[in-house]
């Protein structure tokens, strides 16, 4: 993810792929076992079904739990999970309907009996102008562990408030900088390396070798650092850079200047590649195509999936990296039509599955130190193998807390995403 004030203005400019009314503004929805101040919302959370449960978790049973026929309630000790969110214009579009989801499946979670016996309790506070202070006031409710926004602009906050104890889950974010083991940070998704990295690995597997870059800059966070990582991969497996060509992220779609420079050097093999949003790539495609460059490929990050590029007319056939690719009559498609029927307003879905599985990190590292210390749950999280989650397989055991976790490599085909492989 990339600069808020940018973003905000994304979101004015670009429509997200939604499945329902987005959240509107702080508090969310929530059956909460505990009450918070008039700035938080609490509510009770666990876990969804991936291919094979992780130990302790029942995912089969939460995601089988009847609401309406609920088990004996879990009467153990809770297990508390704080959300720092931020509902600003810059992340709400994905941390609103995230703080929305993680509670509800909570609710699954409890109806099935809970975690070993034990409930599973959410508190979600709104980061506002100081996450530290909404930090602060989920620690003071005895939260174990955190799910946070995207930006470091709160979680370092986040960090220095809990004296770098408390795992905290950057649940959307892909900022490498922001992953820190030491400080018990951790992402939950690849990362902009791994993303643009894995889209040049594919790129020449296909026989491209060609390719023409759109940056904002050497080292620009996301704009930048994306078409960077995609550039040393790319010629290091001995492909070559046509053009490189720079714009404003998330702004421009007047490309004719661009499109003048790159039609004298093209021969119509090369691939396209970017950070760009899907409105921005398919208006470049238009004016190439208007220049007789119709045998270009085009690919692109997860800026590509926020912003709905399988509705975007000029999208088919683009290929980028989404989080997650929700597949119909799906494990997610099925959690995600079932919260909508209960009312749970959702958005941007593909990043949906990364807040559930911040949970059940957590949770997991709850299991496997079999403890309640802040600081031993974190270090459980270092220790995580082939943890298998809602939004991939997940490995923190060895990294900085980046997880290792395969790329997926999607491509627009009949208005929907439809994967094509999996990288790492």
């Amino acid at each position: 993810m990339k600069l808020r004030q940018l973003v905000g203005l994304f979101l004015a400019l670009a429509m997200i792929a939604t499945a329902c009314g987005s959240g509107s503004d702080g508090d969310s929805d929530s059956t909460a076992t505990d009450t918070g101040s008039s700035d938080t919302t609490d509510t009770a959370a666990d876990a969804e079904e991936p291919a094979a449960p992780a130990a302790g978790i029942d995912l089969d049973a939460i995601m089988g739990a009847d609401l309406d026929n609920c088990a004996a309630a879990p009467s153990g000790d809770a297990i508390k999970v704080g959300m720092v969110m931020d509902f600003s214009e810059a992340a709400g579009f994905v941390d609103i309907p995230g703080s929305k989801l993680v509670p509800y499946v909570a609710e699954l979670a409890n109806c099935a009996g809970g975690i070993n016996g034990q409930p599973v309790e959410v508190r979600v506070a709104e980061a506002g102008t100081d996450a530290a202070l909404a930090t602060q006031e989920l620690i003071d409710w005895g939260a174990h562990f955190f799910v946070g926004p995207p930006f470091a602009d709160a979680t370092l906050p986040m960090q220095q408030t809990g004296d770098g104890q408390y795992a905290i889950f950057a649940a959307a974010s892909t900022e490498p900088t922001l992953a820190d083991a030491d400080s018990n940070t951790f992402l939950v998704t690849f990362d902009d390396f791994g993303q643009s990295e894995a889209s040049a690995e594919y790129a020449l597997s296909q026989g491209l070798t060609r390719a023409i870059v759109f940056t904002e800059g050497e080292g620009v966070p996301y704009s930048g650092v994306n078409p960077d990582a995609f550039v040393a991969a790319f010629t290091a497996g001995g492909g070559e850079i046509v053009s490189t060509q720079t714009y404003a992220w998330f702004v421009d779609t007047d490309f004719s200047s661009q499109v003048n420079d790159i039609a004298t050097v093209a021969d119509g093999t090369e691939v396209v590649f970017s950070a760009a949003a899907a409105f921005q790539v398919t208006a470049l495609r238009a004016q190439l195509e208007g220049q007789g460059l119709d045998g270009l490929t085009y690919m692109g990050t997860d800026a590509m999936d926020a912003t709905g590029v399988q509705f975007e007319t000029g999208g088919e056939g683009m290929i980028h990296t989404p989080h997650t690719i929700i597949a119909a009559g799906g494990a997610n498609d099925m959690l995600f039509q079932q919260a909508i029927a209960a009312g749970v307003e959702l958005d941007s879905l593909g990043f949906m599955p990364l807040y559930v599985d911040s949970m059940l990190l957590g949770i997991q590292g709850i299991l496997d130190c079999g403890c309640t210390e802040p600081s031993g749950i974190a270090e459980a999280v270092k220790n995580i193998s082939g943890f298998e989650g809602t939004s991939g397989t997940i490995t923190y055991a060895g990294t900085n807390g980046i997880p290792d976790k395969a790329v997926p490599i999607a491509q627009v085909q009949g208005g929907e995403n439809v994967l094509l492989t999996e990288i790492g």
